[in-house]
């Protein structure tokens, strides 16, 4: 893994896989910075709300979104519904202390404005990618359609971290075929707090809480 001290992009193969739980999992384990860009949602909590909440953050280690549109659905069509245009150069990283965990919008592709995708704004971010898969049917296809997208833009992948139920053959199918590194799988949590998902995160993690130590 390159770039460790810079933090990590989370992005996932869909939406509502489990991304925003483990992006609360690694920033606790690493003591990082949150970062979401873009939160199209925004009744009940977002996902910085549920990160802060989950990893037992402070407000100061919490970056404020560059936009946060009502309408839960791909930024583009959030963002017209508001009557807002998104400015891509505003996507800039911030400069941190620490680490900074960046959460992307739904998958990969998703489309920020009528012209540009979320991946292409990852190439500025300058940091290595952790894609979230589930475990469920239909993974295999997902997943190396997702590294197939990040490879032919040559963006910097840390690994694949699994969310759900294990499912050996298709985790260890996608490693392989996708010659890409398993990082970890986190289980289904019941109950799903603070306590339960930082142990579940250094128990199936190690690797990426290792990295704490090279920061």
């Amino acid at each position: 893994m390159s770039n460790l001290s810079s933090g990590f992009i989370i992005t996932g193969t869909d939406t509502g896989i489990g991304k925003t739980v483990f992006a609360a999992g690694l920033t606790a384990a690493l003591k990082a910075t949150y970062w979401k860009p873009i939160q199209a949602g925004i009744d009940g909590e977002t996902d910085t709300q549920v990160v802060q909440r989950l990893a037992s953050m402070t407000s100061d280690r919490i970056i404020s979104e560059a936009y946060r549109l009502r309408t839960p659905c791909s930024p583009h069509l959030a963002a017209k519904n508001d009557g807002v245009k998104i400015n891509v150069s505003k996507l800039a990283p911030p400069t941190t202390r620490d680490p900074l965990i960046i959460e992307g919008a739904g998958g990969l592709l998703v489309p920020l404005t009528q012209d540009v995708l979320q991946i292409e704004t990852f190439k500025q971010f300058n940091r290595p990618i952790i894609l979230c898969a589930r475990t469920t049917l239909g993974t295999i296809n997902h997943t190396l359609l997702s590294l197939e997208a990040i490879r032919a833009r040559a963006l910097p992948l840390a690994g694949i971290a699994f969310i759900g139920d294990a499912n050996d053959d298709s985790e260890r199918t996608i490693c392989g075929l996708g010659k890409t590194q398993h990082l970890g799988r986190l289980p289904t949590l019941e109950p799903l707090n603070s306590t339960t998902l930082q142990h579940a995160f250094s128990t199936n993690f190690p690797t990426l809480v290792a990295t704490r130590e090279a920061v």
